[in-house]
């Protein structure tokens, strides 16, 4: 039994992966900067330790760091210089802690040149964490099935549209958090397997047309696509426009068959059975109305 500190475990890698670890019976530490909210509570619920830990308070972290191992995930939310500061002080922290092993969530490809900012600031702390001295695993999640509930995809999807910036017939690979969460336990749990290994992960590769068949089968209603242009992403954000292109052009291949063959304990998850286990009709239910003073 292992006892593994668990950064952004109220978010949808961490939690995923606190959620593995503890039913493969290993204890959880899940650090959070909000450990009095409801994603905490639920954690503290199924048996994990909550510990308040902000990557932008060293001592927070040099605090919740003892036990074993950690799982790490860093956040793009406040830009690139933000993440890796954040990214550096993490595993700084984990190397003063003396940990046995570092499991890094980056993402599929950063080690390319993709000139996508934030697989490149991903890149710089793949390679903090490969000088710091502490053995480390790094996992690179291809592109997020469940992205594809929330935000405008959702919004589209209300009103019967799956609207992608992508051609209708370019493939993806894709993988759910849940599938993410259990390939970071198993290899937390198996350190001498997994120690000094880069992993790109996926769990399926689909189209956009593709796509919107599952999710029209899956909601239950009609769904049509439309390609969004690359210059309307690029007007609210050159970071995912940046990612789009690099999806279209490159593409994100990972060895979706060879990951089922060589990791059949994930029980990986395709678009369909992922689409499948949404639930829809809160998903598109329609945002609340602001109330009327």
């Amino acid at each position: 039994m292992l006892t593994v500190a668990v950064t952004g475990a109220t978010g949808a890698q961490g939690g995923a992966t606190a959620r593995s670890l503890l039913a493969a019976g290993h204890r959880v530490r899940a650090l959070t900067r909000r450990p009095d909210s409801p994603a905490a509570d639920t954690l503290r619920a199924l048996g994990a330790e909550v510990r308040c830990a902000d990557f932008d308070d060293r001592s927070s972290l040099d605090a919740a760091l003892a036990g074993d191992s950690l799982f790490a995930v860093t956040a793009f939310e406040g830009g690139v210089d933000v993440e890796i500061r954040q990214g550096r002080t993490l595993v700084d922290a984990a190397a003063a802690a003396r940990l046995g092993h570092v499991v890094l969530t980056s993402v599929a490809h950063a080690d390319r040149d993709t000139g996508v900012p934030h697989y490149e600031s991903k890149r710089v702390i793949e390679d903090h964490l490969r000088a710091s001295g502490t053995p480390w695993t790094v996992i690179g999640p291809a592109a997020f099935m469940d992205n594809y509930t929330g935000g405008w995809t959702a919004d589209g999807l209300r009103g019967g549209t799956f609207a992608w910036p992508m051609p209708a017939g370019r493939p993806l690979t894709l993988i759910s958090s849940r599938d993410i969460g259990a390939f970071a336990a198993l290899a937390l749990g198996r350190r001498a397997d997994f120690t000094g290994r880069r992993i790109d992960i996926a769990s399926d590769e689909r189209t956009p047309a593709e796509m919107t068949g599952i999710l029209a089968a899956a909601m239950g209603r009609p769904v049509s696509y439309e390609e969004v242009p690359l210059a309307y992403v690029r007007s609210r954000s050159t970071d995912l426009a940046a990612m789009f292109s690099y999806f279209t052009t490159t593409g994100l291949d990972v060895d979706v068959a060879g990951l089922r063959r060589e990791f059949p304990e994930v029980g990986w998850h395709g678009f369909d059975d992922w689409a499948r286990s949404q639930d829809w009709a809160s998903i598109l239910a329609p945002e609340p109305a602001p109330p009327h003073h």
